[in-house]
């Protein structure tokens, strides 16, 4: 909950509830402790009610608007981090789901941003123990090697068009080294160890 959106609405109906709990508390007109319960008790203890209840409906409000607005920057993430072209859902299609709708989808968000975040989009891949031996003899085992001309990158010294061939953009020694294992392995499975002549042998 934003506090600062809060606080206003909260204000508002501490507006409405103070002066009744007042009288309450000073034992006048709707106190509860006169004896008589006369019919000035009723228009007090209506307002409180009445005011808990706005209040509950304004935190509900804003509670919707910002899932709505968690679960809209969280597919902008998603969609980046994947190459999407198209526009995720809009704010208007999301305005109409229900706040525990709404609250359910960003965490399945929030999981594949993560996925993402570790993978690169690369499709799950059994990594043989070859490829772990190249890794470690082409770079040492750092994902973020570089070799000395600039052109050969990341653990398995990708250069930017087998790197582009496996479905890699950007940086190879950028990239999680998960990804870089995954795309290492595409190109395995492609052509087996001759992309890495030396290494591979």
């Amino acid at each position: 909950m934003r506090t600062r959106q809060l606080l206003p609405a909260l204000a508002g109906a501490l507006a409405l509830t103070l002066p009744a709990a007042a009288a309450i508390a000073a034992g006048g007109p709707g106190s509860l402790g006169t004896a008589r319960a006369d019919a000035d008790a009723g228009p007090d203890l209506a307002a409180v009610a009445a005011a808990d209840r706005a209040t509950g409906v304004v935190v509900a409000q804003l509670e919707h608007r910002d899932a709505v607005g968690d679960v809209l920057r969280l597919s902008r993430r998603r969609a980046h981090l994947a190459g999407a072209t198209g526009a995720p859902t809009s704010r208007r299609a999301l305005a109409t789901w229900s706040t525990p709708r709404l609250r359910t989808h960003q965490r399945r968000l929030r999981a594949s941003v993560s996925e993402l975040r570790r993978t690169g989009g690369a499709p799950d891949i059994a990594i043989s123990a070859a490829l772990h031996a190249i890794a470690q003899c082409e770079s040492g085992g750092n994902p973020a090697a570089v070799d000395s001309s600039g052109t050969y990158r990341g653990l398995f010294q990708f250069d930017s068009g087998t790197w582009a061939s496996v479905g890699g953009s950007g940086d190879p020694a950028a990239a999680p080294a998960e990804e870089q294992y995954r795309r290492a392995a595409l190109l395995y499975a492609r052509s087996g160890a001759a992309p890495w002549p030396v290494c591979g042998r």
